[in-house]
């Protein structure tokens, strides 16, 4: 499915009509270049569990972590992560099945992305704030 928003804010809603969809188990992997929006879809997600204001790219944490009332969220930057061993030594197996994942650079792990990964690539447009985003997977 591809959907055009034109702006940063359309951006966030759509995260958020994302949200409040999920079950407490999804890994999303979103794709795209830097300044696209994947922290503002981020941002839209998690702001529709009450949490405002808290949503910041994690590029120098690895991840950061969101408590909702119904599950964690777990928003991790793999920006830097090169090989397996950069991936593991995030923890992201061992946050494995505890919460809802939101990964950014997700073309970086591409090959540890497990079967049933709902995967969503933004893109610029010809307007400076549009952006094309398509999503594959079940949500």
């Amino acid at each position: 499915m591809k959907i055009i928003t034109r702006s940063e804010r359309k951006t966030e809603n759509l995260g958020k009509e994302i949200g409040e969809k999920l079950k407490g188990n999804e890994i999303i992997a979103l794709y795209g270049d830097l300044g696209v929006g994947k922290t503002a879809f981020t941002r839209g997600l998690v702001n529709c569990f009450g949490i405002k204001n808290a949503v910041t790219s994690p590029t120098f944490t690895l991840v950061n972590e969101y408590t909702t009332p119904k599950f964690k969220i777990y928003h991790f930057d793999m920006y830097r992560i090169k090989t397996l061993e950069d991936l593991e030594s995030t923890g992201f197996f061992d946050y494995m099945n505890k919460g809802v994942f939101v990964i950014e650079w997700s073309e970086n792990i591409e090959d540890y992305l497990p079967e049933g990964t709902i995967k969503i690539y933004i893109e610029k447009n010809k307007n400076e704030n549009e952006r094309i985003i398509t999503l594959r997977g079940e949500i």
